[in-house]
């Protein structure tokens, strides 16, 4: 298959009052479909990086923030596939006694995501859909039809059922909500953190900013969903899973610094 080649990184500017023990997730997975051909971090002053896995196999790097301003840049370049991730109409839903042992944590309910809160509406409006492939995506059109997206209708204590009342959010509020009429529906959902460049679509005029999306356990593997771009992409480049975005914070401080900015790039690179 083809390869294109995506340049990504991001940049934050931090002033801490005091030194801010720090952790980022922020680097690319090298796995496959995608493949890492370099990376690296610059911060300013010079700060000791050190990565380690955390319990749901994402790449994490801790720092300490000194008292006063800090930068900190990743820059990678990826190979991703010239294709859109899979689809299969027919994949079929289990039921919980024949699924995973390890997938089974994804039908129970999470900080954001709330299946026992939303499952009545769940039922209703999705359970006489044949179950599969087809009814996941149900979820999501109605979820990419029922939200609508703008920046600062949520904030970091936002749940599924918040953004469903309000009718309002941001990328991770959309899938939170998918995830969430999921799972009321046993069917096991995860949340995915990464980058997405336009990459054969229209361009977004609004600056570049990390994705989420789900994905969802059907048959015998994942699928991906995206019920806020509501469409196959190419160029989807993971940094992250978990049960809600609460496990896969970009950035999670132990203390109160200012983030003066920050800024995201997703975007193809001439071969």
């Amino acid at each position: 298959m083809d390869v294109r080649r995506v340049r990504v990184g991001c940049e934050f500017v931090y002033v801490a009052a005091i030194d801010t023990p720090t952790v980022l997730q922020v680097e690319l997975q090298d796995a496959a479909p995608v493949s890492l051909a370099q990376h690296g971090w610059s911060t300013e002053p010079q700060l000791r990086i050190r990565r380690y896995t955390d319990l749901y196999g994402n790449l994490c790097v801790r720092v300490v923030l000194p008292a006063g301003r800090s930068t900190l840049r990743y820059d990678a370049l990826a190979l991703v596939p010239d294709a859109a991730e899979h689809a299969d109409e027919h994949a079929p839903e289990l039921p919980p006694e024949e699924l995973p042992d390890d997938v089974l944590i994804y039908t129970l309910p999470s900080r954001y995501c709330l299946p026992d809160m939303l499952g009545d509406e769940a039922w209703s409006r999705f359970s006489a859909l044949s179950p599969g492939y087809l009814r996941v995506q149900a979820i999501c059109d109605h979820v990419h039809r029922h939200l609508t997206f703008r920046y600062g209708s949520s904030g970091p204590l936002s749940t599924a059922v918040d953004v469903n009342t309000s009718g309002f959010g941001v990328c991770r509020d959309f899938t939170h909500l998918a995830i969430s009429f999921c799972r009321a529906l046993n069917i096991p959902a995860r949340y995915v953190f990464g980058y997405l460049p336009d990459m054969d679509v229209p361009p977004d005029p609004a600056p570049m900013d990390f994705a989420a999306w789900m994905e969802v356990w059907l048959g015998d593997r994942w699928w991906t969903f995206d019920p806020r771009n509501h469409r196959r992409r190419k160029g989807r480049i993971l940094i992250g899973r978990g049960r809600d975005a609460s496990d896969v914070a970009m950035i999670t401080t132990f203390g109160a610094p200012l983030l003066e900015s920050m800024t995201v790039r997703a975007e193809e690179e001439p071969a």
